[in-house]
């Protein structure tokens, strides 16, 4: 075939048009009715399936919803009886030396706001499991990472769960709370804050210590029950006992009866006795039982009396300035002479007098 036939089968032959193949196919009636009855097919098919998950997870809401309530409701029972038994308790002898209501009330809250948390965790987090089985989806994953990741957490995190779990018991067993002065081993001071976690304490010196939970071996608690006022006189041994028992007992009877005095004190000032017996003195015990965290201020008034009473008495306490007037010692004769040394004066009365007596010879015949 020649070049021009070949040129005119081609211009001969129909070319597409750009507008026949951008413009996109219109949906007929017919289509559209197709569509809806493949959507109402496929309802109609699975509607049972969908209807059944979807009265299970309802199921499943509605348990763990009633259930969390009634556990709920059941620890803040047993809160309400802990209080209860706190006041019945308060209103004894006893109760007034080891239970405080407001700081049992405040316990009791700090261990059922923890249980809620723990119940409230557990029973929704079983719910969103069971859930997500509802659906159809394998938990065997989600299971296994959740295993590894814990494994992982608590090889990396222990010395968190430790304080944590340390924390929580300390809670539960009251072993210290707010406004107590305690002795924590690595810090001592009186707690503001009381945390799952961390312990803050204020020091002596206002500084604040945060103690981690976890830390803490052992705890000195000088807040609960009651404390002990202990002072030691000493005296010279020459002193008369029964005079100086009836001046201690005349303070203490003063002070018993002095305000504030007589509210910190939980018990008679009593003189115990004497508490070492040496050559040149002796040790006089007085001791009392106080409120909490009250002793050292008893100690020093208690103190403070003693040596006016003392001093009134013509008593003289060792190591103090409450000797009568014109009761002197005597002066060392001693005291004004110098030691010798390699550079005084070689015939001084003071080298005379150290230097060795000289060994005479015998004479020889």
């Amino acid at each position: 075939m020649s070049l021009p036939a070949v040129l005119l089968a081609a211009g001969s032959s129909p070319s597409p048009s750009p507008s026949e193949s951008t413009t996109p196919a219109v949906p007929t009636l017919q289509d559209a009715q197709e569509s809806a009855t493949n959507a109402a097919s496929w309802v109609e098919q699975n509607w049972s399936t969908w209807l059944a998950i979807g009265l299970r997870v309802l199921l499943i809401l509605v348990i763990a919803g009633v259930l969390r309530a009634v556990v709920q409701r059941a620890i803040t029972k047993l809160i309400d009886r802990m209080t209860r038994t706190a006041e019945a308790v308060d209103g004894t002898s006893l109760g007034g030396l080891l239970v405080n209501t407001e700081r049992r009330r405040q316990r009791s809250q700090a261990i059922g706001s923890v249980l809620r948390s723990v119940a409230s965790f557990t029973i929704l987090g079983t719910a969103a499991l069971m859930i997500l089985s509802a659906f159809q989806i394998n938990l065997a994953p989600l299971l296994a990472s959740a295993g590894v990741a814990g494994v992982a957490i608590g090889f990396g995190a222990r010395n968190l769960v430790t304080d944590f779990l340390s924390g929580v018991f300390m809670i539960l067993e009251d072993q210290y709370g707010v406004g107590d002065s305690i002795d924590a081993g690595v810090a001592s001071g009186e707690v503001i804050e009381v945390g799952l976690r961390v312990t803050k304490l204020r020091g002596a010196n206002g500084e604040i210590w945060y103690v981690r939970n976890g830390e803490v071996k052992r705890i000195g608690n000088l807040s609960q029950g009651w404390a002990t006022a202990g002072v030691d006189v000493t005296v010279k041994a020459n002193e008369d006992l029964d005079r100086v028992k009836a001046t201690l007992d005349e303070v203490a009877e003063k002070m018993s009866a002095d305000e504030p005095w007589n509210e910190l004190l939980w018990s008679p000032i009593e003189v115990l006795g004497l508490d070492s017996v040496l050559l040149d003195s002796m040790v006089v015990r007085v001791s009392a039982k106080t409120m909490p965290g009250k002793s050292l201020g008893v100690e020093r008034e208690l103190r403070w009396r003693i040596k006016r009473a003392f001093d009134a008495a013509n008593i003289r306490i060792v190591g103090g300035a409450t000797a009568p007037a014109g009761e002197e010692e005597a002066a060392d004769p001693t005291s004004a002479v110098a030691a010798p040394s390699v550079l005084s004066n070689p015939d001084s009365p003071q080298t005379e007098a150290a230097s060795p007596i000289a060994q005479q010879r015998p004479a020889v015949k």
